[in-house]
């Protein structure tokens, strides 16, 4: 089952990807290996650890040869798969793992998500949105998931909804924009990914993260977000306004 693919047709990862190991940019090895102690030959390991392994270190070449190797019945196996070749930004042979992982088992949330990434890649917002919300009917507590949504829905000009899912993500865990930052794809308008990163910077302001949401709307600013009055009024930016840093960005913008 050998497979090519182009370099021409990479593409950016924007979204989280999820597998079973329950990591969301690299799958997390299932234990930990000791250096004190006796290492286990990469022969005595089944294919789907020896996969794990190589995703972890983001050795991809190797996690899919493995992959290849494991069982040809397991979902998961098969989501592994094509988050290896998504990293490779495969995304069309991505998207066939997925959908051979969804075949075996159609309620597979990660799954779900992960093809719900390959149609934010290639800019199909309508179809990622459908994949996320049916992942996320499965799993509605995963953070990851519900950022995902967020992003999709921002990009397709939803933006009150695109905030309440941000919103629901961060309450869910208010790590999640900082472990994985959201990454906006470059194409979409500048005053598209200034609204987004407002709307996050109202979220970190509004949970007493001071430094990234000033690191949001400067970022918001720097892509045009224009509306000065609404950053001065806005009441989830009260506490942010009140530090001198947020007084040395606006002078910064007025001297530009």
């Amino acid at each position: 089952m050998k497979r090519c693919f182009s370099e021409a047709t990479r593409i950016l990862v924007v979204a989280m990807l999820a597998g079973s190991c329950g990591s969301f940019a690299f799958a997390d090895p299932p234990q930990q290996l000791s250096a004190a102690g006796p290492q286990p030959n990469a022969a005595e390991l089944s294919p789907e650890l020896r996969g794990d392994l190589a995703m972890a270190h983001q050795q991809y070449l190797s996690a899919i040869d493995a992959y290849r190797q494991a069982p040809t019945d397991s979902p998961q196996v098969w989501n592994e798969l094509g988050m290896a070749y998504h990293h490779l930004f495969a995304v069309d042979e991505a998207r066939r793992d997925y959908e051979r992982a969804l075949k075996l088992r159609p309620d597979f949330p990660e799954a779900l998500n992960n093809l719900g990434a390959v149609y934010y890649a290639k800019k199909n917002y309508g179809k990622a949105i459908r994949y996320y919300s049916k992942a996320l009917r499965l799993d509605p507590k995963s953070a990851a998931i519900l950022s995902n949504l967020g992003t999709a829905l921002f990009a397709s000009g939803k933006v009150s909804q695109g905030m309440d899912a941000y919103r629901d993500a961060f309450a869910l865990n208010p790590r999640i924009f900082e472990a994985s930052p959201i990454v906006v794809n470059e194409s979409r308008p500048a005053r598209d990914r200034a609204q987004q990163d407002y709307c996050l910077a109202k979220l970190f302001a509004q949970s007493g993260k001071n430094q990234q949401a000033l690191d949001y709307l400067r970022k918001a600013l720097n892509e045009g977000f224009a509306d000065r009055k609404k950053i001065l009024e806005d009441e989830n930016l009260a506490s942010l306004r009140a530090t001198p840093e947020f007084d040395r960005l606006m002078t910064e913008e007025k001297l530009r």
